[in-house]
């Protein structure tokens, strides 16, 4: 018997801090952005956030940071 294990991630984040990805992913001109993709009826949604955006994630709905304070919380 063949087993497939199919896990599905119900949000991620991915944070370019230094503005690297491609124009697809993060728009035009490139700048620090926060992607975060939420798991909705089996496909991932993508919600951008940059600068002084505030931040909005289901999983973590008390949330109140604008993209730019997380960005500034590694230097």
């Amino acid at each position: 018997m063949k087993y497939h294990n199919h896990q599905e991630i119900p949000e991620y984040w991915i944070v370019d801090y230094l503005g690297l990805g491609g124009t697809p992913y993060i728009g035009n001109p490139k700048q620090p952005t926060i992607s975060i993709y939420d798991l909705i009826n089996g496909e991932y949604q993508v919600n951008q956030f940059r600068e002084n955006e505030t931040i909005v994630s289901p999983t973590f709905p008390e949330l109140t940071l604008t993209a730019n304070q997380i960005f500034q919380a590694g230097m």
